[in-house]
């Protein structure tokens, strides 16, 4: 503990950072021991990929592109379920309430949220890597694992921000609707699942709207198989959807309070 210019005490550093990861311990476990989360999260991405990518790729390319594109596909369900459903089943039952009459800092909840998102995004990227390499043949450079991991894993930030603007405004009962509705569209339209080439011309233009289309973008351009925009352009978009999802969330934060 350390004393203020007032004479009280508070938390050191270290029992801050023990906060954040008890916190952050309770979230994965919550999320751990709900399978109706857990399995279809970290099952369906690898399954996709083995359908898409393995049994039914119809170009040598077709493991490479989609290990990029399912790696997007594999992280978004953690950060828009997590926070979309979590928070919104929380601030119904009281759970939220009761949180914020203790002395843990509101960054800790939010930490938690995000780092138990990372955590099983990781897990899905790890499983798509094994069977890329593996399964369907995929050779890449060690620098592209690790750099498309990165880029992928990133991308936890604008989807977090987004099911955080979900979670703040829906009803529990509607919040599981509601993010299937936001995301499987969001995926297919994103050229998630397929490649947008194969998409008539009306669709990716729409494709454009989606931020999962620009993670995607990013994530394939690490491999060399993107759309050809400028990477600048796909952060700047990335970049304002976390800012307008985080200002959404805010003003719904306010209705309630």
């Amino acid at each position: 503990m350390t004393a203020t210019a007032g004479g009280r005490a508070r938390p050191g550093l270290a029992h801050r950072a023990r906060v954040y990861v008890m916190e952050t311990r309770a979230q994965c476990l919550t999320v751990a021991r709900t399978p109706a989360f857990t399995v279809p999260t970290l099952i369906f991405p690898l399954m996709f990929y083995v359908f898409f990518g393995v049994v039914m790729a119809f170009t040598p390319a077709m493991p490479t592109y989609l290990l990029a594109t399912y790696g997007v596909f594999g992280i978004i369900p953690p950060s828009l379920f997590g926070f979309g459903v979590g928070l919104a089943t929380e601030r119904e039952s009281g759970a939220l309430l009761l949180k914020q009459t203790t002395p843990m800092p509101v960054g800790a909840y939010l930490f938690a949220r995000v780092a138990t998102a990372l955590l099983f995004g990781a897990a899905v990227v790890l499983g798509l890597f094994v069977l890329g390499a593996t399964a369907a043949g995929v050779a890449l450079h060690r620098w592209q694992w690790f750099a498309l991991a990165g880029v992928v894993l990133a991308g936890v930030v604008p989807f977090c921000a987004l099911g955080l603007a979900i979670g703040a405004w829906v009803r529990a009962q509607a919040a599981v609707a509601i993010v299937n509705l936001v995301y499987l569209p969001m995926a297919f339209l994103s050229g998630l699942w397929l490649p947008i080439s194969l998409f008539p011309s009306v669709l990716q233009d729409v494709a454009v709207v989606f931020p999962a289309y620009h993670l995607a973008q990013l994530a394939l351009k690490v491999i060399a198989m993107d759309e050809g925009q400028p990477a600048g352009l796909h952060l700047a978009v990335l970049g304002a959807c976390t800012v307008v999802f985080l200002l959404v969330a805010s003003f719904g934060f306010r209705r309630v309070s």
